[in-house]
């Protein structure tokens, strides 16, 4: 006689992990830091513009005018809105015939000064490049092979060389100037010339490339709303057992 097999028994359900109250402090605490840090970064950083901008340019303006003379207390950022003003007017003033005038005798002024003469010349080329419309600034991102075979750099698509210095370079394809910016200050990089061919182009604006570059690719295009970014976060934050490297862990429905 054949003794049947006993039935197998369904796997035990996992027992709830119960958060502690270290747990939840913890957890509390790092979702204040991820909601109120960068809102006091942003508030620092924009004192500290607004600072700056009002040493420079209230020394500059008439004591009578300024805001401090009729309130009992300073008014922060004064000297940006006189700034934007003036920079308005300047340029207003430069778009007919006597502003381009003045401007251009203030050129030749410089472009007599030795040492003056270059810097200028060379500042003012930059401005007018990346605050041009024209296909000489950056428009477009792309992927480039660097620094070794198998890694691939985030770089900046730049106006195609200059016919001297196409001329120096192999006549056996077309090449596009690339610069490629470091992390986190994408203000210094590196630039060269690579085949047209080796750069594959992405859709990410440029915006988004800074954003990708200055937080060491952190920041994600989908991410960049801060609420959206503060439930993620105490999402991923509510579960211990993922922090602490023991896998996932869901609080008990009875706290």
């Amino acid at each position: 006689m054949t003794i049947p097999p006993l039935p197998s028994l369904p796997p035990a359900a996992p027992h709830p992990i119960r958060l502690t109250l270290s747990h939840r402090l913890r957890n509390y605490f790092l979702t204040g830091i991820v909601v109120v840090g960068p809102v006091v970064i942003t508030i620092y950083i924009a004192l500290w513009v607004i600072g700056i901008a009002d040493g420079w340019v209230k020394p500059l303006v008439p004591k009578s005018v300024l805001p401090e003379n009729y309130l009992p207390f300073a008014i922060p950022g004064f000297g940006i809105l006189v700034l934007l003003v003036a920079l308005t007017l300047l340029g207003f003033l430069t778009a007919n015939l006597v502003g381009r005038t003045l401007v251009e005798f203030g050129e030749t002024l410089l472009a007599r000064m030795p040492v003056v003469s270059g810097l200028y010349r060379s500042v003012k080329q930059i401005f007018e490049t990346i605050f041009s419309k024209s296909d000489t600034s950056f428009r477009k991102v792309g992927l480039v092979e660097y620094p070794a075979p198998g890694c691939w750099s985030v770089v900046l698509i730049s106006s195609p060389p200059r016919p001297d210095i196409a001329g120096g370079l192999p006549k056996d394809g077309e090449f596009a100037a690339v610069f490629l910016p470091c992390a986190p200050n994408p203000t210094t990089g590196f630039f060269f010339y690579v085949p047209k061919e080796k750069v594959v182009e992405i859709p990410v604006s440029v915006d988004d490339a800074f954003k990708i570059v200055m937080s060491l690719g952190l920041i994600r295009t989908d991410e960049e709303d801060p609420r959206r970014a503060a439930i993620e976060a105490q999402k991923r934050l509510a579960a211990p057992g993922k922090a602490d490297g023991k896998g996932e862990a869901e609080p008990s429905g009875n706290d």
